[in-house]
C-alpha cells in the first residue's frame, strides 16, 4: 500500500511546526557568522579566535553528542525540542551582553548544547511519527525551516533588522526573546497532541541499555561511513557559511552584498535538500545520490576559489549549496533505514554521526582563521574544503558498494 502525504497530514504539520525550532537555532546560531567582521572590530578579535568562536557550536558537539541523542531516544521529542529551543534562546540573551572574547566563546558553546537537542530532536521526531521509508520529505521539511534561519540572518537580520535595533547587541538579544517564546509554545503544543505517547519504547537509563545501545551503534559498518561523510559534510557547511562573507569582504564586497552572496549559498541549499532525496528515493538510490553531491561540492569550492567577486564565484556558490544540500537530508534519512538502528535508535545514530562529525564543523571554521594568520589568503583553507568534498565521494563509493 502506498502511503501518501495525504495519510500524514497531521504528522507534517508537527513536523513543520518543530521545523520552527531549527529556523530559530539557525538564525541565532548564525548570527555570529553575519556580524562576524563587526565582532572582530569591536571586540578586537584575531582572526583564529574568530575562527574558534565560528566554530564554538559545532565543538559543543564533539564531547556531548552520543550522550544527548541516548537522551533524546529516551525522554522523547517533544520534551527534547522544548529544552533545547529554552536553552539556546537563553545563551544568545546572554552573548547579547558579553563583553569580549571568554564570555562569547563560554555562551556560544551553551548555546551549541541547546542546539544538540535540535539536531537530533527532529530526526527523532520523524522518524517517529513516520515509517523508515518515508522520512526523505518530512527531513526536508525541517531542513529547510534551518535554511530559512540562515538565509534571514544574512539577507535581513545583518543589513537591515540589525541597523534597525541599533546593532549586533540588540539583534542578539532579541532573536534570543523570540526563541525562548517560541520553545514555550513548542513546549504546549507537544503536551495538548501528545507527540510523546507515541514512542514505542521502554528504553531506560540504565547502564546496562546504555551500554548496549552504544555497542550496537558504534560497531555498525555502514553507519561508520556515513559518519565519514557526516563529518566531510560539516568540515564544509560551517566553514563555508561561517566565513564566506568573511572572504567576499576581504575581496572587496560591501557588507550587503557579501551577505546576499551568502544567502544564495543558503537557497541552492534548500534547492538540494528538496530536489535530491526526491530523486534518490523515486530510484531507490540513496548512496548513490551522496557519491555524486560529494563530487558536485567539490567543483563548487574550486569556483569559489578561482572566482574572484565575478560570475565564477556565484556560480561555484550555487553548485556548492547543491552539493551541499543534497547530502544533508540523506545523512538523517539513511539511519532510521539501516539493519539494527531502525527508529528505536535514531536518535543515538543521528548523535554519533555529529559527535564524531561536528570534529570537522570546528575544524573547518578554525583553520580557515589560522591559516589565513599565517598565509594572509583564505585560499588554503578554502582548498581543504574541497578536498572534503572528494573525501564525501570515496565513502559515498564505499558505501553503495555495501548496498550491492
Amino acid at each position: 500500500m502506498s502511503l501518501g502525504t495525504g495519510e500524514f497530514r497531521r504528522e507534517y504539520g508537527l513536523v513543520l511546526l518543530g521545523s520552527g525550532s531549527y529556523t530559530c537555532l539557525m538564525f541565532v546560531w548564525f548570527s555570529l557568522p553575519a556580524y562576524l567582521p563587526v565582532i572582530i572590530d569591536d571586540v578586537g578579535l584575531s582572526s583564529t579566535q574568530a575562527g574558534i568562536l565560528a566554530g564554538a557550536v559545532p565543538l559543543t558537539y564533539i564531547p556531548i553528542a552520543l550522550l544527548s541523542g541516548l537522551a533524546v531516544d529516551r525522554i522523547s521529542p517533544g520534551r527534547s525540542l522544548a529544552a533545547g529551543v529554552l536553552l539556546y534562546g537563553v545563551a544568545q540573551i546572554l552573548r547579547s551582553v558579553a563583553p569580549g572574547f571568554p564570555s562569547l566563546f563560554a555562551t556560544t558553546l551553551l548555546l551549541g548544547v541547546g542546539a544538540t537537542a535540535i539536531t537530533f530532536g527532529l530526526p527523532k521526531l520523524v522518524g517517529v511519527l513516520f515509517p523508515p521509508e518515508k522520512t526523505d520529505r518530512p527531513s526536508s521539511i525541517y531542513l529547510v525551516g534551518a535554511s530559512a534561519g540562515s538565509a534571514l540572518v544574512f539577507a535581513v537580520g545583518r543589513p537591515v533588522l540589525g541597523p534597525w535595533l541599533g546593532g549586533w547587541r540588540p539583534l542578539f538579544f532579541w532573536s534570543g526573546v523570540v526563541a525562548v517564546a517560541y520553545g514555550l509554545c513548542w513546549s504546549l503544543v507537544a503536551r495538548r497532541v501528545r507527540i510523546d505517547e507515541r514512542m514505542a519504547t521502554d528504553d531506560s537509563f540504565s547502564l546496562e541499555s546504555v551500554v548496549a545501545d552504544l555497542r550496537l551503534v558504534l560497531s555498525h559498518r555502514e553507519l561508520q561511513l556515513v559518519v565519514a561523510i557526516g563529518t566531510m559534510y560539516l568540515l564544509l557547511n560551517h566553514g563555508l557559511q561561517g566565513w564566506l562573507p568573511t572572504v567576499l569582504e576581504s575581496r572587496g564586497l560591501s557588507a550587503g552584498p557579501a551577505g546576499q552572496a551568502t544567502s544564495l549559498l543558503i537557497g541552492a541549499y534548500v534547492v538540494g535538500v528538496l530536489t535530491v532525496p526526491a530523486v534518490s528515493q523515486r530510484f531507490e538510490s540513496r548512496r548513490l545520490a551522496l557519491t555524486g553531491c560529494g563530487f558536485v561540492a567539490f567543483l563548487g569550492v574550486a569556483g569559489v576559489i578561482a572566482g574572484g567577486t565575478g560570475a565564477l564565484v556565484l556560480l561555484g556558490i550555487v553548485v556548492t549549496g547543491l552539493g551541499i544540500g543534497g547530502i544533508s537530508p540523506l545523512l538523517r534519512a539513511i539511519p532510521p533505514d539501516l539493519e539494527g538502528i531502525g527508529a528505536r535508535l535514531t536518535g543515538t545514530a543521528v548523535g554519533f554521526i555529529f559527535a564524531v562529525g561536528e570534529i570537522g564543523g570546528f575544524v573547518g571554521p578554525l583553520l580557515i582563521g589560522v591559516l589565513h594568520d599565517a598565509t594572509g589568503s583564505f585560499a588554503p583553507g578554502l582548498a581543504v574544503l574541497a578536498g572534503g568534498g572528494l573525501v564525501v565521494v570515496l565513502a559515498g563509493a564505499a558505501l553503495w558498494s555495501l548496498d550491492r
